[in-house]
């Protein structure tokens, strides 16, 4: 019994141990991590640089009660720093990188990237932080004009020129183009593998050390092409030449015009020479305001010639031009083969002096995260900015700072965006309906309910939301007028009319009855006669 209280308690004293460990995973390996939940002020520097005028502010996100670091003004430029406990050897391991960020307003022209900084000892202090203070890796997004893309640069040192140079990320993933929050991730492996994420996605993978993932690449050329070579005085680069042999051919006349006149043309029939293709307007008038002494003589102005209409042509007839057959042009001489070519010249190559070898990415180290930015756009909002060692460690924060963020957000724009698919595709409709209903208000038979239906239609143009009432009552009019029609409704009125005129009144003779009986018959004919006479 004792031993099997010892085991127990040994099981639960591991499970206790694992779960600690599971507690404490995040603080192991997490080297920094911003949630902006408490002000900024006194734990992030404003950088003090004149040029810096933006205003930060500690502001929550649309919709949500989680706080951020805000990019408040457009058209500003921003710069503020967060220095870490100790500087982050980014040789140790996988390294980290991710935050969060939401364009509020959407972005036109604007930066949102980090600056990972080298320690000050490199030439730098927080109150004057600037685009020049040094740093080890740029990420981010960027986007203005032409640029559109997340960022990773890697500020290298070249260990023979002791130059920094900045290695560009080849063929970087794109922004996305909302106003939802994004999450941002660069894991840096110690087999010189970076990738790219973007909300936990990959979107690109790459080799630090190959050039054909970054420009310039980390590892110069071996040789270069000599600075000091020149290309010699007799050096013929021309791979074709005129034929020096070659002579112009005797009949080869150069003076020869394009075109001349067609000798073979003659003038049509009917061409009146005498007549101006242009003439006065006759009806044509003075204005009564025509000053003469102010205007100048008044002239009228030109028309067509009338009489040029009918006739093939007016004015003095010139023979048309054709194309001359013993034109050609300016001779030249046939080009041929250069025997002197000797290609195109470039200089010897040299062994490069730069040139070095790496096993992996000499990195600086990290001492502080630095936002540089210069934007157009206000509502930026930055947040969950984390440093870890862990793919992890981020892969948690995603799942529980930002996913739950961006599912609400994701939602509301997924309602906006049916709302806003319905709302057109009820103008659409609507706009169909409205042409139909005018079509069918202008048939012949609906003449007599036509300024009705038009009455209608008026008002559902006017109040779109009555389109499905005015469909009802249209139809209702239609259903009505079926009715009519199927039970008689044409023999109602005739009926009841020719009853009423075969009545005779008392004391009339046959002979009456029939005079108003032809009277009757030929009444209509007598209106359309006078339409006929004209």
């Amino acid at each position: 019994m004792m031993r099997h209280r010892q085991v127990l308690s040994g099981l639960l004293l591991t499970l206790a141990l694992v779960s600690l460990q599971n507690l404490c995973y995040c603080d192991d390996q997490t080297v920094l991590y911003e949630s902006f939940d408490e002000d900024f002020d006194g734990r992030w520097i404003v950088s003090k640089n004149g040029d810096y005028g933006g205003v930060w502010k500690h502001a929550k996100s649309e919709g949500h009660d989680d706080y951020g670091l805000l990019v408040s003004e457009k058209a500003r430029k921003y710069a503020i720093v967060k220095e870490l406990d100790e500087p982050l050897n980014l040789k140790d391991g996988t390294i980290v990188l991710q935050y969060e960020v939401r364009f509020q307003e959407g972005l036109e022209c604007g930066g949102a990237y980090l600056k990972y900084l080298r320690p000050q000892e490199a030439g730098w202090t927080p109150e004057g932080f600037d685009n020049e203070s040094p740093y080890s890796i740029m990420f981010g997004p960027d986007k203005c004009g032409a640029t559109n893309k997340v960022h990773f640069i890697l500020k290298h040192k070249n260990p023979k020129s002791g130059e920094y140079v900045e290695h560009h990320l080849k063929f970087p993933p794109s922004v996305p183009s909302d106003k939802l929050s994004h999450v941002y991730t660069a894991i840096l492996k110690p087999d010189n593998e970076v990738r790219i994420l973007v909300d936990g996605e990959e979107k690109k993978k790459a080799n630090l050390l190959s050039g054909e993932d970054f420009e310039p690449a980390l590892i110069p050329p071996k040789t270069i092409p000599d600075p000091e070579d020149k290309k010699p005085e007799d050096w013929d680069e021309r791979a074709k030449i005129p034929d020096p042999n070659a002579v112009k051919p005797e009949d080869w006349d150069e003076n020869a015009p394009m075109e001349i006149e067609d000798e073979e043309a003659e003038k049509p029939e009917g061409w009146l020479d005498d007549e101006p293709e242009e003439v006065d307007d006759p009806e044509a008038t003075k204005p009564e305001d025509w000053d003469d002494e102010e205007d100048g003589m008044w002239e009228a102005p030109k028309i067509d010639n009338p009489k040029c209409e009918a006739a093939p042509g007016c004015g003095e007839w010139k023979r048309p031009m054709k194309r001359n057959p013993a034109y050609k042009g300016k001779w030249s001489a046939p080009m041929i083969d250069n025997p002197a070519y000797k290609g195109i010249w470039k200089p010897r190559d040299i062994p490069n002096p730069d040139y070095f070898e790496l096993d992996r990415p000499d990195y600086e180290p990290i001492a502080a995260i630095g936002i540089e930015i210069w934007t157009m756009q206000d509502g930026i909002l930055f947040d969950n900015m984390l440093i870890a060692k862990d793919e992890k460690v981020a892969e948690s924060y995603r799942q529980t700072t930002w996913k739950p963020k961006f599912d609400v957000e994701k939602e509301k724009q997924k309602a906006e965006e049916e709302a806003a698919a319905s709302a057109d595709g009820l103008k659409s409709y609507q706009k169909v309906v409205f042409d139909l209903l005018n079509k069918v208000a202008d048939l012949s038979f609906l003449s007599a309910y036509k300024s009705k239906i038009t009455e209608l239609i008026e008002k559902a143009e006017e109040q779109p939301n009555l389109t499905i009432g005015v469909l009802v009552s249209i139809v209702v009019v239609f259903f009505s007028l079926f009715i009519k029609l199927i039970f008689g409704g044409k023999k109602v009125t005739p009926t009841a009319t020719v009853e009423k005129k075969k009545k005779p009144e008392v004391g009339e003779s046959s002979k009456s009855e029939d005079e108003t009986e032809k009277k009757e018959e030929t009444a209509a004919p007598r209106k359309r006669q006078p339409r006929r006479d004209n």
